[in-house]
């Protein structure tokens, strides 16, 4: 009977904020521009007569359905009635996102000032977006995976992009039955590193920005591949080793990761080539000596600011060469103001600065005029 209650006042109360939003503003009829998708593989975008159709194909890791959204400009009627699917009014003017990867891609588009809340504000590190949470224009929402729903609400959003990681999304489908669209955003889960940039393109259909994104991701998918282009005509193939010990195992990127595809366009020779996981590969440390003792370069996700710090964590990190000769790159030096790490933040926004930066470090002689963005070498 609580539950009961509380979705019947969260109906009532999201009903009084419609009312008023929509009597205070101009109904707007928009354009639905095409969209062409070229390297995301967990979602499509198709026009269809007076509406646009998303299919969300990977929300969570091992989504049994696709999910379905259906975008129709405000001020028309809503189209036929499908099962199994969100219908959202656009272009969309109060947002609630809560992944700091969506941070980006809004900034790009210029909307930042569409994000009315965000899970966990201090995890945003973007300067621009940071100066609206300052101001009190975006509010603070508690936890990604079990939001705030009364200051939801009271915020009145007309739209949530939310992400799972595991597919538990009983804290959105109360929302929902608010009045409140979700839509999910599965852009974590693409392999290749221009297809997860590619979702910028999912974010603006919402917003009617087709024309910015398509442009946005033009230039990151020029800029990626002249310089893969560039790396494929060096001479060497410099060998690497990445990621770190947790524990007594350590895990190492798997054979057709996300992070993997980085060093192959980079021309670097990954040392577990033959795994075919898409996630981390877990193997002990006498193994990962065995054949990386000397790698070149080690590059990934370490835990350390300096090699004396590498060093404190694990003396065993003192026998590989990459350590020796002082070739160890990190991304997690560069933080935001409230200690966000960058990389992870604008990365799948920018996969040209990553691979940009590994070419680099693995080929200095080659982007003569480009300083690393992301990895910094340990001192």
């Amino acid at each position: 009977m609580r539950n009961v209650f509380l979705i019947s006042f969260l109906v009532l109360l999201q009903i009084s904020c419609k009312k008023t939003i929509k009597e205070d503003s101009p109904l707007t009829v928009m354009y639905l521009a095409p969209q062409k998708i070229e390297y995301a593989s967990g979602f499509t975008i198709q026009n269809k007569k007076g509406y646009k159709e998303i299919k969300v194909m990977s929300p969570w890791p091992d989504a049994k359905q696709e999910l379905t959204y259906i975008l129709y400009p405000k001020g028309t009627n809503r189209p036929p009635t499908f099962p199994n699917t969100t219908y959202i009014e656009v272009p969309i003017e109060r947002v609630v996102v809560t992944s700091t990867t969506d941070i980006p891609m809004l900034e790009y588009l210029n909307l930042e000032d569409k994000l009315v809340g965000f899970p966990h504000t201090d995890y945003i590190s973007s300067e621009k977006t940071r100066t609206l949470i300052d101001s009190g224009s975006i509010k603070e929402l508690g936890k990604a995976e079990n939001l705030n729903t009364e200051v939801v609400l009271e915020l009145a959003p007309e739209l949530i992009i939310a992400f799972s990681s595991s597919g538990d999304t009983n804290t959105y489908n109360l929302i929902q039955k608010t009045g409140i669209p979700v839509v999910m955003n599965g852009s974590w889960l693409e392999e290749h590193p221009l297809g997860r940039a590619e979702w910028i393109k999912f974010i603006a259909a919402f917003f009617g920005k087709e024309t910015i994104a398509e442009e946005v991701f033009q230039n990151i998918k020029k800029e990626y591949t002249q310089a893969s282009t560039l790396a494929q005509n060096t001479n060497t193939s410099p060998t690497i080793l990445s990621g770190n010990m947790y524990k007594d195992v350590w895990y190492v990127p798997g054979g057709n990761s996300f992070f993997v595809k980085f060093l192959r366009d980079a021309n670097t020779k990954y040392l577990w080539p033959e795994n075919k996981k898409t996630g981390s590969l877990a193997l002990n440390f006498e193994s990962v000596l065995e054949k990386a003792q000397n790698a070149d370069l080690w590059i990934g996700s370490i835990n350390a600011s300096t090699l004396n710090e590498l060093e404190k964590n694990n003396r065993q990190y003192t026998l590989f060469n990459a350590f020796k000769n002082k070739a160890v790159y990190s991304s997690s030096l560069k933080v935001g103001q409230k200690g966000g790490l960058i990389y992870y933040e604008l990365g799948p926004m920018r996969p040209d600065l990553i691979l940009k930066d590994i070419i680099k470090i693995a080929h200095p002689e080659m982007l003569t005029d480009y300083e690393p963005y992301f990895f910094e070498k340990l001192n």
